[in-house]
């Protein structure tokens, strides 16, 4: 047992994994519980398993529907789940330490940069502070919005009912979790702005990650004080700038090759609300306002691109992250040109960084091959494209589905709950935290240049 303590306490990364899986198994229990499931329509515990990892996760794949197969009780369970998630195992520890010492040891915020990958020892306080602040706000005003909406467009009949629908949507949106209390996800919806639109901002802010939120909200706070704001981090101006490239190429690549479609049946306004939405949850949350299943396999393999690349670091979105994806291909492009460096924005990259970037890419391209080959041989009914779709959804965390995951074998279900779990925990840190640790070498080898290509 001290050999175990002495493992995770010298391993920050192995500890998040713990974590992590401490909670999806605590959430599994919850979940199998009576009063999780209505009477007569009990919960399997594989179908527990899944939703727990996936609510953990941030996915929102989903082979029992939330607001049919789970009671209000199963369903606060998920919220509790998606919400703790969300905000991290080592995050909540840093606040019950605020909370209790004023203070944060070491330790504590060796683990909590561990989770969150983005931050350094001296920004965690601040930004975990910034990050519940940011949280609880977004998370109230976009469920008072749509509750009001709820009630007066007659979609509910009771303002319980509708205040439940805004927090559970709220809390799930800002998370990106994507799950909701309808069978068919926000298509009810597609042309309301005043839910689709609420919903698609709180995924935006949740998906760009609390150290670029937090840098934001300094940088409003020093121009208040008529003082000049320090330049943007490379992180900050990568993930911004980049998700204003994807969000502009998924709302052209939506509209081009859906609009008579998928969205053949909508007005010209619902159609670009509807491109706009799905531009958005492509990349991190996993609601759709129009069934992906209807969808044609260039729009697919469009969101599959868009679903790998994912949202911004340390915060609530999955994929392989905004800076990783631009890192790798400023890397490819200097390379091409014959440059030493790597240069974003007037800024060198750190060759470490590039490798670490590379590694992560090189992880999850190898992980996802593996697993699209298993689910094609255990569901030969599938296509290749509802099989890809499936496999990189939920390494992304993102949640969209063609309609297949319920109807998946076991086995499969069970390899997607694995891969939710590497999408969330992130393959750097997964790597770190199985690996052992070694001493650093004190020498070096002769250096040979090998053939390439």
């Amino acid at each position: 047992m001290n050999r175990l303590s002495a493992s995770l306490t010298q391993n920050p990364a192995r500890l998040v994994s713990v974590g992590f899986l401490s909670l999806i198994v605590l959430g599994t229990f919850l979940l199998l519980m009576p009063f999780s499931a209505p009477d007569g329509n009990s919960v399997s515990p594989l179908e527990a398993f899944f939703t727990a990892t996936s609510a953990v996760t941030l996915t929102g794949l989903g082979v029992r529907d939330t607001g049919t197969g789970f009671t209000a009780a199963g369903q606060v369970v998920i919220l509790a789940l998606i919400q703790i998630g969300g905000f991290g195992i080592m995050s909540l520890t840093s606040l019950a330490g605020l909370i209790l010492s004023g203070r944060l040891g070491l330790k504590t915020k060796l683990y909590t940069v561990a989770e969150r990958r983005t931050l350094t020892v001296g920004s965690v306080k601040s930004t975990i502070i910034g990050a519940i602040v940011l949280t609880v706000i977004c998370e109230l005003l976009v469920a008072g919005v749509l509750a009001i909406r709820m009630f007066t467009g007659g979609y509910v009949d009771s303002l319980g009912s509708a205040a439940w629908m805004g927090i559970f949507h709220a809390v799930s949106a800002f998370n990106n979790a994507g799950f909701g209390l309808n069978a068919g996800s926000l298509i009810p919806y597609v042309g309301d702005a005043w839910i689709v639109l609420p919903i698609g901002l709180a995924i935006v802010f949740g998906g760009l990650g609390f150290p670029v939120l937090d840098e934001l909200i300094a940088r409003v706070r020093l121009r208040r004080q008529r003082r000049k704001p320090p330049r943007l981090s490379m992180t900050a101006r990568i993930t911004l700038d980049g998700t204003a490239v994807l969000l502009i190429g998924g709302f052209v690549m939506f509209w081009v090759l859906e609009r008579n479609h998928a969205f053949a049946e909508l007005s010209s306004w619902d159609a670009a609300l509807a491109a706009v939405f799905q531009s958005i949850t492509t990349r991190t949350a996993g609601f759709q306002s129009v069934d992906f299943g209807e969808m044609s396999p260039n729009t697919l393999m469009g969101t599959d691109i868009l679903m790998f690349i994912g949202g911004g670091s340390g915060g609530t979105a999955g994929g392989l992250k905004i800076t990783t994806f631009f890192v790798v291909l400023a890397a490819i492009v200097a390379e091409i040109k014959g440059d030493k460096d790597t240069v974003v924005g007037g800024r060198r990259v750190d060759h470490t960084v590039i490798r670490q970037a590379l590694t992560v890419g090189a992880v999850a391209v190898g992980v996802i091959t593996f697993v699209i080959a298993c689910l094609r041989t255990f569901n030969s009914q599938f296509s290749a494209d509802q099989i890809h779709f499936e496999v990189i959804s939920a390494f992304a965390t993102v949640g969209l589905s063609t309609g297949i995951t319920a109807d998946l074998s076991g086995a499969s279900q069970i390899l997607l709950c694995v891969l939710m779990f590497m999408g969330r925990v992130g393959p750097i840190t997964l790597v770190a935290a199985l690996a052992t640790t070694t001493p650093s070498k004190h020498y070096s080898y002769p250096a040979e240049r090998p053939y390439i290509g």
